[in-house]
């Protein structure tokens, strides 16, 4: 964490100073702001955290529950939102508090006694190492306190607006606040009266029945439910061996069990298959009583015995698999005509079961993706363009994590003795590891992911996909660091310049890059960072060297990777990286020993691979997804720092 260089800070440095509408935020929700995010789950509260960033954009939340969520339906944290708190700055708090998943055991029937079960496989959760990041079980309402921190102390002061509904939104064709969304009051002196108010652009984020997603008229698509469970958080007393265990349980005759440790060493969660719901059955399987739920769960984990004392939470639901049939509010056949203006997010675009536990973690990416977007082209430093991208790359994950969702449900609810093999389903969740660790969104080129036409370059760093952090040594004192977690959720570009070969103080491909960079006129940072704003503000450039710290010296970095920063000119020492030998993170990463640049956007996505030498490519690149801005200042206080 980077402190201190706007002068002395002897607080929390986590709590940035308040800023342009952060300074007089209004204590009531306003006729006219600039983004209305309309609920507060993870999808609408990580959009606020990410806008909340930039104090020039007026964000509020409206939510309609009267205050804070006490116990969230979800609780399953994938590694891919682990590595997205971290850049929050919040993962080694939350991790603190949580369960960790570090295997999962299968229970099957014993093949001498069909009626009882007996332990399987037992496989690693992450065995091939795809993640430095743990995986995680904690209740949503925890995650979203944090990201509700991270908001209310960013410089904008965002804080949600509780107690008020949509029942109303209309998208105007013309003006800055072309959205007009009448709310409700749930809540509070006010109930059952309406207001309206005006907005620049809506994300919906109010879930499974998102009155957003109804007034913009899109309609989900994708199967009827079919099948049903019970889930129950509970307090027991059990003799079943691995009940601080994950684990699936097959039984012969009575359903299946997904079992989730809860944080706290006591809590578990329990889904119990409740069976095939007929097709006419008229949602009447919902009513199924608590007390039937726990004797299905004693049948199926017989011989042992399952003694519930307390029960926080139980509800049944019916698996159903869809798909809201666009992202946003522009028709099909006006794509790339006209701005969107309302964006759905969330299980307002996406429903499907919870045994992946998928439903959070990907509303959560929903979430960032628009936000930062948003925040660009709100402050000029992108084109309304850059609004089309959200649904056309979040639309087809959404897809993916049905598909996946609908064969990992099928996979649960058969008999052992109808799978292919004693081990299918172990294997099943061995081999698709990746894909419910949150890593195998890979996005299609567009104008923020260029063609993989040099990937040979860093082949540990396909374009489309998140960046995969490596060890490293930081030059300045020595440390070891990871490269991807010094980058943190504030909306910049990242550039890595990896190193060709030669010593830092000699002639190299890097020196002539790094010269170009930082004083020719077409040089994207140069041309993408606004007047009077530190020269990192826009694209955050970083290199790392091939050889260890003590083969690199600070006289011998170029001036780019030192940027005076704040307004004492302070040099920032912390973009200097050097390779770890025991580590290497060319070896690590696939990195091309005559050096590459690697483009990351600000939700931590690879956009581009590119050799040192291609400088007009880089250029092209950021032109398509960045506005030029107003240098005259930042290229005279580059060549006054030189």
């Amino acid at each position: 964490m980077q402190f201190h260089h706007h002068g002395y800070v002897s607080g929390d440095p986590r709590v940035q100073p308040a800023a342009g509408y952060g300074l007089e935020r209004p204590t009531e929700l306003p006729d006219e702001v600039d983004v209305l995010i309309v609920g507060s789950g993870p999808a609408g509260m990580i959009a606020a955290a990410q806008l909340a960033q930039f104090p020039d954009i007026r964000t509020h939340v409206v939510e309609r529950r009267a205050g804070r969520l006490e116990m969230g339906q979800a609780d399953g944290i994938q590694a891919r939102s682990v590595e997205t708190f971290q850049a929050f700055g919040f993962a080694e708090r939350i991790t603190a508090e949580a369960y960790r998943i570090t295997e999962m055991a299968f229970w099957k029937p014993d093949p001498a006694n069909p009626s009882n079960i007996v332990r399987g496989a037992v496989p690693p959760d992450d065995a091939h190492g795809i993640s430095e990041f743990p995986h995680l079980i904690v209740n949503q309402a925890r995650v979203l306190d944090y990201f509700a921190e991270v908001a209310a102390t960013a410089p904008a002061r965002v804080t949600p607006d509780y107690g008020l509904e949509v029942v109303g939104l209309t998208v105007a064709d013309h003006g800055t606040h072309p959205v007009t969304v009448t709310l409700r009051h749930t809540a509070g002196p006010q109930e059952g009266t309406h207001r309206t108010v005006r907005a620049g652009y809506v994300v919906g984020a109010d879930g499974a029945h998102s009155a957003v997603r109804q007034a913009i008229g899109r309609k989900p698509v994708g199967d009827r439910a079919n099948h049903a469970w019970g889930v129950m958080d509970v307090l027991a007393v059990t003799d079943f061996p691995d009940v601080r265990t994950k684990c699936a349980i097959q039984s012969h005759d009575g359903g299946s069990i997904l079992l989730i440790p809860r944080e706290g060493g006591f809590l578990a969660r329990w889904y119990v298959d409740l069976g095939e719901v007929p097709p006419d059955d008229g949602s009447r399987i919902r009513a199924t009583s608590l007390e039937e739920v726990i004797t299905r769960a004693n049948r199926i984990i017989h011989p042992y015995t399952l003694d519930v004392k307390d029960v926080p939470w139980h509800s049944v639901y019916e698996v159903g698999h869809r798909v809201t049939d666009g992202f946003d509010d522009v028709p099909d056949e006006l794509t790339g005509t006209r701005t969107p203006r309302v964006f759905l997010t969330g299980d307002a675009c996406h429903t499907h079961s919870a045994k992946a536990g998928q439903g959070m973690n990907v509303s959560m990416q929903d979430g960032w993706n628009i936000a930062w977007k948003l925040a660009h082209v709100l402050t000029g430093r992108a084109p309304e363009g850059l609004l089309a991208t959200y649904s056309a790359e979040r639309q087809v994950v959404a897809q993916n994590l049905i598909d996946f969702d609908r064969e990992w449900s099928r996979l649960m609810a058969t008999p052992p003795e109808d799978l292919p093999d004693p081990t299918y389903l172990e294997d099943f969740y061995v081999k698709t590891a990746e894909f419910p660790c949150g890593f195998m969104t890979q996005y299609q080129p567009s104008m923020i992911v260029s063609e993989p036409v040099h990937q040979h370059l860093a082949t540990g760093f396909p374009i489309g996909k998140r960046f995969k952090s490596a060890p490293v040594e930081r030059v300045a004192e020595g440390n070891p660091a990871h490269l991807g977690h010094h980058a943190r959720a504030d909306g910049r570009w990242r550039v890595y310049a990896f190193a060709d070969a030669a010593a830092p103080g000699e002639p190299s491909a890097l020196r002539e890059w790094a010269e170009w960079l930082g004083t020719a006129p077409g040089s994207p940072l140069l041309r993408h960072t606004p007047a009077g704003t530190d020269p990192d503000s826009v694209l955050d450039v970083k290199v790392v060297y091939q050889q260890d710290h003590f083969g690199v010296e600070f006289p011998d970095v170029p001036e780019v990777f030192t940027p005076r920063v704040g307004p004492f000119g302070l040099v920032d020492y912390e973009k200097v990286y050097a390779t770890d030998p025991a580590q290497d993170i060319f070896e690590l990463r696939g990195i091309d020993r005559g050096g590459a640049v690697v483009v990351v956007r600000p939700d931590q996505y690879v956009a581009a691979v590119l050799p040192l030498s291609a400088r007009d490519e880089l250029s092209a690149f950021f032109a398509g997804a960045l506005l030029p801005q107003d240098t005259t200042r930042t290229t005279t206080r580059t060549k006054e720092n030189a």
